[in-house]
């Protein structure tokens, strides 16, 4: 984070880094892992994670459940260094598409489960059995939206000028 180039910078992106954090942590999302994400995300290049762990006063000990976190979904790339036992973490080309659009498969053994579950308890003519069909109809609808929200992120990225995101 340090930047010669403009002094205070390395303040202003660690309120940044750490405000974001916590913002996500607020809905969920581990916050050392959203740390690691904002660090990642505002860095010039790859970083490994001892540099990581300097940047946010963690060891890199602390910063490895996170990136195991972040590759997992998709919203870090992890690629081996050269000649070195380290690896570099990098934000994917478009971590916002790659870590929700793409993993929609969640929903699908989501959508799988509720259906067997709601054979189970006796179909839909039962109240249980109703119940976990339309928690199975709502991921239904979240599937179908998703994809759907895919298309569309895709078209408005390609009118901003920017490029396609590898395919999944």
């Amino acid at each position: 984070m340090p930047d010669d180039r403009h002094p205070g910078r390395h303040d202003e992106v660690h309120l940044f880094v750490e405000r974001m954090a916590m913002a996500w942590a607020d809905v969920g999302f581990p916050r050392m892992a959203g740390r690691v994400l904002f660090t990642v995300m505002s860095a010039d290049g790859p970083l490994t994670a001892a540099q990581i762990g300097e940047r946010l006063g963690v060891s890199a000990a602390a910063v490895s459940g996170a990136v195991r976190h972040l590759t997992q979904f998709g919203m870090l790339v992890r690629e081996p260094v050269p000649r070195s036992r380290r690896d570099h973490y990098r934000m994917p080309d478009d971590p916002w598409y790659e870590g929700t659009i793409t993993k929609t498969g969640l929903y699908k053994n989501f959508i799988d489960i509720a259906d067997a579950g709601a054979d189970a308890l006796g179909g839909t003519a039962t109240p249980g059995g109703a119940r976990v069909g339309e928690m199975r109809d709502f991921f239904v609808f979240v599937q179908e939206e998703l994809d759907s929200l895919g298309e569309r992120w895709r078209a408005r990225r390609a009118a901003n000028g920017h490029a396609e995101p590898p395919a999944a």
